[in-house]
């Protein structure tokens, strides 16, 4: 019988391993080829695995939730006519040892920072604990690598299906561990409240449920959104400066050439790419927002990747990146624009087409907002909210003196990680972006 072995595919670059959400197929299906068998996820986007080949599926190599590197074999599928008679269900085995082992030594470069948590040296952790709870192979690893007791695991919400505690979980849980125990560990002296709240972990709230109340359990992406940005805030101290800028120009410019523009290209030509190529011409000028903070080392961006925030049909939040945007023209930003906001809407976005950003752009206008203080993105260290462009009266400079006239007038909100950008920096830039915009040519062609 001729077996083709279906191996896990690479997503990036930076992307190593895979979970299992589902398989849409069973041992003994017949499949075509480029159907899709099962369903995949990294740390925000999930995909499927096509099929290479017409026949039938003969054996699944892993379960749904486990990990499974890049390379590795997720199934066999037999290609001989008749297949469906000699496939025999297996029980689905775990990944190999070694695809744990493969991922322990990295995640072990934490278990210094732990050591003196006082922590219990931990045996070997089960699949299933006694509760019945399930933990995989990357997370049992992990776990044994950090010195996290199955007690423990037991403790730590999961955001993995039926509640299953994923890779991400657990490394989102380890930082805060040890003021988790400080939390619950009775103190030998008072603790001054000031020195307290800045160091102790903000556990969960209570939340009295009222007549009426639903109660309705959290997507898998809407709980990573949700623990970015609660690291985030956590990580840096943000800031935010505020320009009020006149886009008369720009919008003239807009409405006058955006006909032509989509009947030449094929291309339907919003504010945001314009908003894009003025940033990127701002980040030339002032590269030190382009940066990221590894402790105490500052990392320079050579490339300026451009993220751009846009809202899926579930309401979540995702934010494709446009590589090197600095290298592509008007038109270019218009096409990778509308092409990445088109496939995040379908949720067809691969996994490296969200990763590498360098700094982020989100639009609040589309909400009807004026202006926003965004979240930043990280690791990155600033961020840019655009507001709606209204039209409102306001005082123009001239050559028989001032005058109060009817313009298109937008805020610019722009959020920095005050560790490493200060003021002036941050202030400067989000007006120099601002003039960029203001100064934009209404005779410009394309």
């Amino acid at each position: 019988m001729a077996k083709v072995e279906v191996l896990m595919p690479k997503m990036g670059e930076s992307v190593a391993e895979a979970t299992v959400i589902r398989w849409l197929k069973e041992v003994g299906d017949t499949i075509e080829m480029d159907e899709p068998i099962m369903e995949i996820a990294t740390d925000k986007v999930d995909s499927e695995i096509p099929s290479p080949v017409d026949g039938v599926l003969t054996e699944q190599c892993c379960q749904a939730d486990d990990v499974v590197q890049v390379g590795k074999p997720v199934a066999y599928i037999s290609t001989e006519v008749g297949a469906i008679s000699e496939a025999v269900p297996k029980a689905s085995a775990p990944v190999k040892a070694e695809t744990a082992q493969a991922v322990a030594e990295p995640v072990a470069t934490h278990s210094n920072e732990h050591s003196s948590n006082g922590a219990a040296e931990v045996g070997d952790i089960p699949k299933r604990s006694d509760s019945g709870k399930f933990f995989s192979p990357l997370v049992r690893t992990i776990a044994k690598t950090e010195g996290v007791s199955v007690q423990e695991l037991e403790t730590i919400s999961g955001s993995g299906q039926d509640g299953r505690v994923t890779k991400a979980d657990l490394l989102g849980y380890l930082p805060n561990r040890s003021a988790q125990q400080s939390v619950t560990q009775p103190a030998p002296v008072a603790v001054p409240a000031q020195i307290h709240s800045s160091t102790a972990h903000v556990g969960k709230v209570s939340v009295p449920l009222m007549p009426g109340d639903e109660i309705v359990e959290m997507d898998r992406m809407r709980k990573i959104i949700a623990e970015h940005m609660v690291m985030s805030v956590h990580t840096s101290p943000h800031v935010t400066s505020y320009v009020e800028a006149d886009v008369t120009n720009l919008v003239l410019w807009r409405d006058r050439i955006k006909d032509d523009f989509q009947k030449r290209y094929g291309e339907k030509l919003t504010f945001t790419p314009i908003f894009i190529e003025c940033l990127v011409n701002a980040i030339k000028e002032m590269p030190a927002v382009n940066v990221s903070l590894d402790g105490t080392n500052i990392i320079k961006r050579k490339a300026i990747n451009m993220g751009m925030a846009a809202a899926t049909p579930s309401g979540n939040l995702i934010v494709p990146v446009i590589k090197n945007a600095d290298q592509k023209n008007l038109l270019g930003l218009t096409k990778e624009v509308n092409d990445l906001a088109n496939r995040a809407r379908i949720n067809k976005l691969k996994p490296e087409e969200i990763q590498g950003g360098t700094y982020t752009l989100t639009n609040v206008g589309t909400f009807g907002n004026v202006m926003g203080t965004p979240i930043i993105n990280q690791p990155q260290v600033a961020i840019m909210a655009v507001g709606a462009i209204r039209k409102k009266p306001a005082v123009i400079e001239t050559p028989s003196g001032d005058a109060i006239a009817i313009r298109h007038m937008m805020f610019l909100s722009h959020s920095y990680d005050h560790r490493i950008v200060d003021g002036a920096l941050g202030g400067s830039f989000v007006r120099k972006v601002a003039d960029f915009l203001e100064n934009w040519d209404i005779n410009r062609t394309i």
